[in-house]
């Protein structure tokens, strides 16, 4: 089986945010960038289907030369090579085009990527890869069992969960309990090092459309001061007549 993990290079949540130029671009000056969290779910997995299955495990994603530390992370963490599209990711429909070329010349059977990610939160990536490679497609997964050319697995929905099956080739768009939070990989010593002699191939992106524009950032309004209640009844007053929420 061969595997495509589809990765994003985000800030780190601890990360102080701030924008410039107006609030049009996000400022990346002292930030930490990380492998979207939703997307590492998603490469711990495939790393199971490589030792368990003996699977092939490559990983890409859409970006300058500045998110290859990002990559060479995923590298140490165990994936066999890399592909960056050398392109700004603009927007969800841009980067699901470049990582649709991918997926066609690499001829994978299954590609995994986050359901979302933490910077933009768009979660649109995943449905729009799978319709752009006419294949299946499973969002919101948190299990995922391959047998052979057959797929079981499980979906989040409202309420509940929802179990499916599917057929390779497949698209998944995984979540927090694709592993549990214990089975994510930190890389060692030895794994770094390897990643290092591991190949990251540079790929010029494919004529592809923008359909969205970033205008302006906003930040969310700050707290208010807190008010402490000195009794029962002051505080039910408080939050009869001020919050308004009884």
């Amino acid at each position: 089986m061969k595997i495509l993990v589809c990765i994003s290079n985000v800030p780190d949540t601890t990360s102080k945010i701030n924008f410039t130029d107006g609030d049009t671009k996000f400022d990346t000056n002292g930030v930490q960038f990380v492998i979207n969290p939703n997307d590492e779910f998603g490469l711990t997995r495939a790393m199971w289907f490589k030792e368990k299955q003996g699977a092939t495990v490559h990983i890409a994603t859409v970006g300058g030369p500045t998110v290859e530390p990002t990559m060479r992370k995923a590298l140490a963490i165990g994936a066999d090579e890399a592909f960056r599209v050398n392109a700004e990711p603009t927007d969800g429909f841009f980067v699901a085009q470049q990582l649709a070329e991918v997926v066609k010349n690499g001829n994978y059977d299954l590609v995994i990527g986050g359901r979302e990610s933490i910077d933009y939160n768009g979660g649109m990536v995943p449905g729009i890869l799978a319709s752009l490679t006419n294949m299946n497609f499973i969002n919101t997964c948190i299990n995922l069992e391959v047998d052979g050319n057959n797929v079981s697995a499980v979906r989040e929905i409202d309420g509940g969960k929802e179990k499916l099956s599917s057929t390779l080739p497949l698209v998944v768009g995984g979540q927090k309990g694709l592993v549990a939070e214990s089975d994510l990989r930190i890389p060692n010593m030895r794994g770094i090092m390897m990643a290092r002699k591991k190949s990251l191939t540079v790929l010029e992106p494919v004529d592809g459309l923008t359909t969205t524009v970033d205008k302006k950032f906003d930040k969310p309004a700050p707290k208010g001061q807190v008010k402490l209640a000195t009794s029962v009844d002051e505080l039910v007053d408080l939050l009869h007549n001020e919050a308004k929420v009884i």
